[in-house]
């Protein structure tokens, strides 16, 4: 299993970024995918998941409205829109997905949030 995150980046207050993950070793399609993010000196926590078709998504409440999981299965990509982009959501974010109960994580990407 391989994930490979991208997008990250400097963004002002308010500015929006991309994020994508692209997967392999896998077979994407029967899986549900998973952002996380890790702050500096914080733990590692939830910030949206979706389902292996794609339907049904779930998202931390600190990121609702602000931002949105999607997919592409043809490709094999996972993404992460994020608008309105905070200080507060300056961390890593890392791609996830289980596969036979072992969680698998890329190698993250820097969001820094900052004017």
């Amino acid at each position: 299993v391989q994930l490979v995150e991208s997008g990250g980046g400097l963004v002002q207050p308010g500015g929006s970024l991309r994020l994508s993950c692209t997967a392999s070793g896998f077979t994407f399609t029967a899986y549900v995918m998973r952002w996380y993010r890790q702050a500096p000196g914080k733990g590692r926590e939830f910030v949206a998941s979706i389902t292996s078709g794609g339907i049904t998504t779930n998202y931390a409440d600190s990121v609702k409205g602000r931002f949105t999981i999607s997919r592409d299965n043809a490709k094999n990509t996972v993404y992460l829109q994020m608008n309105s982009l905070k200080p507060d959501d300056t961390a890593v974010y890392y791609c996830n997905v289980r596969v036979l109960a072992r969680d698998y994580w890329g190698q993250g990407t820097q969001v820094t949030v900052s004017s």
